[in-house]
């Protein structure tokens, strides 16, 4: 569906490209309103941000809201397992989901990124997707109450999603936190030299932030 696809596009880094057509993802969400709930209308506030702001202030906002402030944090697991192992294998297991419908999962950010998870729902039969969203819905409105509480209107864009869910999200536990010897413990490579959370299985390579977004995070 369109509307999956849009809503990627509207999380994501804010890029003169993909801002120069505002005017089509508006018109695609709106021609799925019946399917989105007028997903258009709901998230006007966003597109309103989008459309008045410069650049430079998009980006900058971005990456206040989002990369320094890990309530908001776009990475799914993120909010589920924070920094343990467990997050690793959870990666795993969504790269096998990607994989199995040949989803070329090799961009600059981990497979839990909320924008590349919502394309591979764009690409999938309804069904498909809404199940998968279902699966997910309980971060994604965790993130979107949290988005909501501080004011922003991406807050506007989970609430799509979770409107779509054909699950009830539930509230999520806080992840676990660790202080800084228990994070050197379990994060340090072991005495094989491999780092805890690319082994066992396929390799999930931890990439740097995009070069465009860590000079806006500088």
């Amino acid at each position: 569906m369109k509307t999956f696809k849009v809503i990627s596009l509207l999380l994501m880094y804010p890029e003169s490209d993909w801002l120069a057509a505002l005017p089509e993802l508006e018109d695609a969400l709106t021609d799925e309103a019946e399917f989105n709930g007028d997903a258009a209308k709901r998230m006007a506030p966003l597109f309103a941000l989008l459309r008045q702001s410069k650049l430079i202030e998009l980006q900058e906002n971005y990456v206040a809201t989002f990369d320094r402030n890990p309530s908001h944090s776009l990475h799914l697991f993120e909010h589920i397992h924070g920094e343990s192992r467990d997050r690793g294998s959870a990666m795993i297991d969504l790269l096998e989901e990607y994989w199995k419908y040949d989803f070329d999962a090799s961009s600059s950010e981990l497979p839990d990124y909320v924008p590349l998870f919502l394309e591979f729902l764009s690409l999938l039969p309804l069904d498909e997707a809404l199940e998968l969203l279902g699966d997910a819905v309980h971060v994604l409105a965790a993130i979107g109450r949290k988005l909501d509480a501080n004011g922003s209107p991406y807050a506007s864009a989970f609430q799509v999603l979770e409107a779509l869910s054909p699950v009830a999200a539930q509230a999520l536990a806080e992840p676990p936190v660790r202080d800084m010897d228990e994070a050197m413990e379990m994060f340090g490579p072991s005495v094989d030299g491999v780092e805890p959370l690319l082994k066992p299985g396929p390799q999930v390579s931890v990439v740097q932030m995009p070069a465009s977004r860590r000079q806006a995070a500088a």
